[in-house]
């Protein structure tokens, strides 16, 4: 999660890791994470020492004038780094430019921070060549306030007396070692970077992402595919519903957005077999579209997935019921140029649903068949639901349908596109 304000020095503080009880040092936080690092403000947790920060402030110092270029690998790195070595047994979260606020429940004082010291020297190893500087870069934090951190220096010497009583996990296919990683550290980067994370919320999240034939119905010839997103909360393997996807906080969501697109394309370019098709659905949130920020980090992967496919991407719009016509113009028009076809996305396609989003620049519309519907019952919702589509769209999708012969229905109605349910 990125960061809009750096973090103070550390070299703030009076005295030396070590040295006894320091000052606290004073550590900025970036307001989109404020929520997620209050849920740990427990006094238990922060006098058992199990919360901490680890910082690459060295790294920062040493590029100099580099690090606006090479921040966003050192911060990529760290994140990979904190994900095999953290894993499921706590939690960790970037909270401003430098520094990273790390959980271990089930670890004590000393063994946190050693594991932490374990961490950071891994990444002053590989930019710096040396990790010397290591343990002035793990603090312990105190107190949680708004907009910022207290931390304290750690005892540098017990750490490093605890460092070699701890052993680093086995490698495994899913906790490759350290030359692997660092090896293939360019090509994971995309996917690594945004996902798993820490929501607002305190859960850890890991975002996936599947492919899905689609159809154009009048020759019932294969257009592409559409990406399916999946959002699991790690610690119970809950799927994430539409509904609970949409009411993340809008940082979350660029997240889920962007490890969704990036997820997609790895997987079309692994599923594809050198085949380029005509185009690829690419869902997006209208509120990552609604902001500056959401729409320029959207748009790099929106991007790669059109240079994918002959006639460019179809970006589908989600989250879109009760949006006003004129914020929806606005956003539709921010896209327009990065995509062949732009779609909405309506979960009930009612017509009061649908009528609003008359004039809001939508091209196309989309939703899903609800399964389980009888012959005449499926006819029924359909009619409904196509006919208010087409008062507002030329083109209209409809995805998970139960069988061709359903689809051929769909065609007669007017629906221009299809899915069908894996059988």
């Amino acid at each position: 999660m990125a960061g809009s304000e750096g973090p103070l020095s550390p070299s703030a503080a009076s005295g030396t890791p070590g040295s006894g009880a320091l000052a606290n040092i004073p550590r900025l936080l970036s307001l989109d994470v404020q929520e997620a690092v209050e849920r740990f403000s427990d006094p238990q947790l922060m006098a058992a020492g199990k919360l901490n920060i680890i910082s690459v402030e060295a790294v920062q110092k040493r590029f100099g004038a580099r690090w606006a270029l090479r921040k966003d690998q050192v911060l990529d790195f760290t994140d990979r780094v904190l994900e095999r070595g953290v894993a499921n047994q706590g939690a960790y979260l970037r909270v401003s430019e430098t520094d990273f606020f790390v959980v271990h429940p089930d670890l004590g004082r000393l063994a946190g921070q050693a594991a932490c010291l374990r961490y950071l020297r891994e990444v002053l190893n590989h930019f710096l060549g040396d990790s010397h500087m290591a343990a002035a870069g793990i603090m312990q934090v105190t107190s949680i306030g708004k907009g910022r951190l207290e931390a304290a220096a750690v005892d540098a010497v017990q750490a490093e007396a605890s460092l070699g009583e701890i052993r680093s996990p086995e490698p495994d296919a899913a906790s490759p070692p350290a030359a692997i990683v660092n090896a293939e550290a360019e090509a994971a980067a995309p996917v690594n970077r945004w996902t798993p994370f820490v929501s607002t919320d305190g859960r850890r999240l890991r975002v996936s992402a599947t492919l899905e034939p689609v159809y154009e119905l009048k020759g019932f010839t294969r257009i592409g595919f559409r990406m399916i997103r999946r959002v699991v909360v790690i610690a119970t393997g809950e799927d994430l519903t539409p509904k609970q996807v949409a009411a993340l906080s809008p940082g979350d969501l660029l997240r889920a957005d962007m490890a969704t697109i990036t997820r997609g394309i790895d997987r079309l370019k692994a599923e594809a077999g050198g085949e380029q098709l005509l185009s690829l659905i690419v869902p997006v949130s209208f509120v990552s579209l609604s902001s500056q920020r959401g729409r320029a980090e959207v748009s790099v992967p929106l991007r790669e997935a059109g240079g994918l496919v002959k006639l460019g991407v179809i970006t589908e719009i989600l989250d879109i019921d009760g949006v006003p016509q004129g914020v929806l113009l606005a956003a539709t028009s921010m896209v327009r140029p990065l995509a062949l076809l732009v779609v909405g996305r309506v979960a009930a396609p009612s017509p009061n649903v649908i009528a609003p989003l008359a004039g809001g620049g939508l091209q196309a519309l989309s939703f899903e068949c609800p399964q389980g519907l009888g012959d005449a019952e499926f006819i029924g919702w359909a009619t409904a639901a196509i006919g208010a589509a087409k008062k507002i769209a030329k083109s209209v999708l409809v995805f998970r349908v139960g069988s061709a012969q359903r689809a051929g229905a769909l065609a007669s109605l007017g629906a221009t596109h299809a899915s069908l349910v894996a059988a």
